[in-house]
């Protein structure tokens, strides 16, 4: 079996909300409608009202009060809407993964913190186009999902590996199943017509300086990426670049030319903005913090 057969035989259980698919389909489009974006989440009382928090948070930072859906998509963009679709929708779905695998909270809170601080990331460096690198840290880590609640028992082999480091739960991986969790997460954004533009970053988050995609991209989702698995999801830790720069690829760095106070400065803001976003889009989970 490869990724596409087993995000094929999982559609079900990983499948996204209708009206998640509605916007996205109609943010497909060269001109989307705000009308008829508006029309169609308006329906939706609760993802309604998390459109609204957020553009309202700090997060975004907008001057004054955002009372209405088409005055929110005016303000932050098709790119930022279909960030607050995603992230409500994922965040809130995947029922029965194995608990003794996984804390679900946990999971979306690092899931979370890594699209933040890939967006932070993306705008210390300048990047032409920040929002999307929201949403491809925040799934960049779903294809693991998917094997906890297919393959239990692997997965269980696999991350009593943990210890040993990122690179070696992958090659287990690549041992037990052919692939790894970046290629099937992928594939499951493929299956929910996510834009190339988003599930390459996932395909090529682990070896991003061989990327046949804009590499400086896939690079910013894989330092994320890397930061994220290196600290606990907690609001309050106390950043330490040396303890961390071990953990991170020298070569992707001097690639992006970060520096540690680049990187300091980004987790500090996304460590905050992570949890604001929690406390609206899955509050359950930033109680535990």
């Amino acid at each position: 079996m490869d990724a596409i057969q087993l995000v094929k035989q999982v559609r079900s259980l990983f499948s996204l909300p209708e009206i998640a698919l509605r916007v996205n389909e109609l943010l497909t489009v060269p001109e989307p409608s705000i009308l008829e974006l508006e029309g169609v989440i308006i329906n939706d009382p609760a993802l309604t009202a998390n459109i609204l928090k957020l553009v309202n948070s700090a997060y975004f930072g907008m001057p004054g009060k955002i009372d209405t859906v088409s005055r929110a998509i005016t303000l932050v963009g098709f790119n930022e809407l279909r960030n607050i679709v995603m992230a409500t929708s994922v965040t809130t779905r995947f029922k029965g993964i194995p608990a003794e695998l996984v804390d679900m909270d946990v999971f979306w809170y690092h899931s979370v913190t890594c699209g933040v601080l890939s967006r932070n990331l993306a705008k210390r460096l300048k990047h032409p186009d920040q929002e999307r690198f929201f949403i491809a840290g925040l799934l960049s880590s779903i294809g693991k999902l998917i094997f906890f609640s297919t393959y239990p028992g692997e997965s269980a082999e696999i991350l009593a590996l943990k210890e040993q480091g990122d690179e070696v739960m992958t090659a287990a991986e690549i041992e037990h199943f052919g692939f790894n969790y970046a290629d099937l997460g992928a594939e499951l954004l493929k299956q929910w017509k996510l834009p190339p533009n988003i599930w390459e970053l996932i395909a090529f988050q682990l070896d991003p300086l061989k990327a046949n995609t804009p590499r400086e991209d896939v690079c910013i989702i894989n330092v994320a990426r890397k930061i994220v698995n290196s600290i606990e999801p907690c609001a309050k830790f106390d950043f330490n670049f040396d303890i961390l720069e071990p953990t991170l690829n020298s070569d992707v760095l001097a690639f992006l030319k970060l520096t540690p106070n680049v990187i300091q400065g980004a987790i500090d803001d996304a460590l905050f903005q992570a949890y604001e976003v929690m406390c609206i889009i899955r509050p359950q989970a930033a109680t535990i913090y």
